[in-house]
């Protein structure tokens, strides 16, 4: 393997950490507003509460393992998407202080302002990051030096916003499934309702996702032509997807969320493979796409690169199993939390 691919790998790696982590975290956000009182959304920031910035640092990692790895491409992502990125980060920005400041004032106004902001601003963040993979696979407008010659409202087109609500509507029942394994009696069955809802929104908008890109995308599974053996991963993602009702009616939560975050982690798959070997793809033409090579650092970089990542890597993953194993189980309010 190249180094130039162990990259791209590695960022997908990295891209699905995310989207598993976050995913569920971000869907909890996005629910805040449907908790029927007080005790409900408390527990609902609980379950949250120890893990939330851990699960960002995936996000992070991402951003700078793509700045040292394929700097041509972060250039170009980030003057391309600046003012969307710009909303992204006021959004994560707000959210993590609506989590934070909520609890500071004893009044129902201010608790309600944060509440909004903490459930608008995870809805928000959520979508945008759907636009931005829709706008990755289809293409955006660069020309032959890198650079974009678009604007803004050229990212908000009919694709990328149906993959921002697959995204939603994907943390959403993601979120709902995660809240159940954390939550009892009459919470728990609440959420029991949101499972089926978020299952049932998805399904739909993942059949139009789909659909939309077989018939408007033919060039998207030029690789999966190229290489029969991974349409095996296109059924996997159909059984694991399958499997997430059929554990939620078994009463099965834990294998309900193993499915779903399979599903996630085989749609980064599916979503990096179709995008291979580019990183941005050019809508003015294909050559002028920057790929895996032309907008890669030098060799030297990377192999250094892949050393530190080596050695840290582990430490992140050690550091996420020693959170989620201090913080299982049930979550309960106590005088300390949120």
């Amino acid at each position: 393997m190249s180094l130039n691919l162990l990259w791209f790998v590695l960022l997908g790696v990295l891209l699905a950490g995310y989207a598993i982590l976050d995913g569920f975290d971000l869907g909890v956000g996005i629910l805040h507003l449907a908790a029927r009182n007080e005790k409900e959304r408390r527990l609902m920031l609980n379950s949250i509460g120890p893990l939330w910035d851990g699960n960002e640092v995936w996000l992070v990692t991402f951003g700078g393992a793509m700045f040292a790895a394929f700097p041509d491409a972060y250039a170009t992502v980030f003057s391309g998407f600046y003012v969307a990125f710009m909303i992204l980060l006021f959004a994560l920005i707000f959210r993590a202080v609506s989590i934070e400041f909520r609890s500071k004032r004893d009044s129902q106004a201010w608790k309600r302002f944060w509440d909004c902001s903490f459930s608008g601003a995870s809805a928000l963040a959520t979508f945008l990051f759907g636009v931005a993979a829709g706008n990755a696979l289809i293409g955006i407008p660069i020309d032959a030096h890198g650079v974009f010659t678009g604007s803004f409202f050229d990212l908000i087109r009919p694709y990328p916003i149906l993959i921002g609500l697959l995204t939603v509507s994907f943390a959403m029942m993601h979120g709902a499934i995660y809240l159940y394994l954390k939550t009892e009696e009459d919470l728990q069955q609440l959420v029991h309702r949101w499972m089926w809802r978020g299952f049932g929104l998805t399904l739909i908008v993942y059949m139009l996702a789909t659909i939309f890109t077989l018939a408007f995308m033919p060039e998207g599974i030029r690789n999966f032509h190229d290489h029969p053996w991974s349409w095996a991963i296109v059924v996997l993602t159909v059984l694991a997807f399958a499997n997430i009702p059929r554990a939620i009616f078994m009463g099965r939560p834990f294998y309900a969320f193993i499915s779903s975050s399979l599903t996630i982690l085989a749609l980064v798959f599916l979503f990096s493979f179709t995008l291979y070997p580019n990183l941005v793809a050019s809508s003015i033409s294909p050559g002028y796409s920057l790929n895996i090579f032309n907008a890669a650092s030098s060799p030297k970089t990377l192999s250094i690169m892949a050393i530190i990542a080596l050695i840290g890597m582990p430490f992140v993953l050690c550091y996420t199993v020693a959170i989620y194993w201090a913080f299982r189980g049930k979550v309960k309010i106590s005088e300390h939390s949120y």
